[in-house]
């Protein structure tokens, strides 16, 4: 139910971009960045949120979960392109810049950021005050100087923390998602940034053990990036078990980092789920 709500909110919003006056070309970009999608962890995250917090504007859940995942997309293109991981798939399939050249693939990434935007500009436009936390939530999760281009920027650094770094690079998302689930519903969102970031980190690590420990064909993706091009990795600065013990412990705080909410008891058992989820099947054979 959650990822039919998602790909609904997403279908809706790029009819909006992809419309008859759009260039064929874009139009078409536009659908292979979103479309078919990963897991929809930060979108279902922002709907899992929301519904535990009673969902009272479903219209403007739907709305930040769209935001998010679009902002999320738009990451993937521009990260994939030759000036950063130069990457020839993604989700499976060829990337945008593969498939469109390298500069409408530019181009699709500055679209959909635009395309977030105006998805929660629309939903929110009768409440200028949750337009205005939106717009904040959604902004300090991109930019600067704690978001995903920071995270990216980081990579630009002579010397890099590994903390800073995934939790800009990863991390900045899934709190957003956390922060706009909450404000969607009108709750006070701050609250919520621990959850965020307990499930970024835990992304992350396990993202750094399945770079390390998974192939190209189960990632959908090129494999030990990390290591090729030098960049911080949990798996390679802790070892894998120690990598695993960090992931439990992580999975542990973000179930209980939820604040109190009419749903807490589903919403923990959704987040225990989703976080076991990410663990690697390669991990069985390494104690923590």
């Amino acid at each position: 139910m959650q990822m039919e709500r998602v790909e609904m909110a997403l279908e809706t919003a790029l009819a909006e971009a992809g419309g008859p006056s759009c260039p064929p070309l874009l139009a078409s970009a536009l659908r292979h960045a979103v479309f078919p999608g990963g897991h929809r962890i930060r979108p279902q995250i922002v709907l899992a949120v929301a519904a535990a917090c009673g969902d009272p504007n479903p219209g403007h859940t739907d709305a930040a979960a769209a935001a998010i995942e679009l902002m999320h997309c738009a990451s993937l293109v521009h990260d994939d392109l030759p000036t950063f991981d130069d990457a020839p798939i993604r989700r499976g399939k060829p990337t945008v810049h593969v498939a469109y050249g390298e500069p409408l693939a530019v181009l699709t990434g500055d679209a959909l950021i635009v395309l977030a935007y105006e998805t929660v500009a629309r939903a929110f436009s009768a409440d200028p005050r949750q337009l205005c936390d939106m717009i904040n939530i959604v902004s300090r999760s991109v930019g600067a100087p704690g978001g995903i281009i920071a995270g990216q920027a980081w990579e630009s650094e002579e010397t890099i923390s590994l903390v800073d770094y995934q939790r800009a690079k990863t991390g900045a998302l899934f709190a957003g998602a956390t922060l706009a689930g909450a404000a969607a519903a009108g709750r006070d969102p701050e609250p919520w940034r621990a959850l965020g970031d307990a499930i970024g980190e835990a992304y992350q690590v396990a993202d750094d053990l399945r770079d390390l420990l998974c192939d190209a064909d189960e990632l959908g993706k090129p494999a030990h990036q990390d290591e090729r091009r030098a960049r911080p990795n949990a798996a390679a600065q802790l070892g894998i078990g120690g990598a695993k013990a960090r992931l439990t412990a992580l999975a542990d705080a973000a179930a209980a980092s939820i604040p109190d909410c009419p749903g807490v008891e589903q919403l923990r058992a959704v987040i225990r789920a989703q976080t076991r989820a990410l663990f690697p099947s390669q991990l069985e054979q390494y104690a923590a």
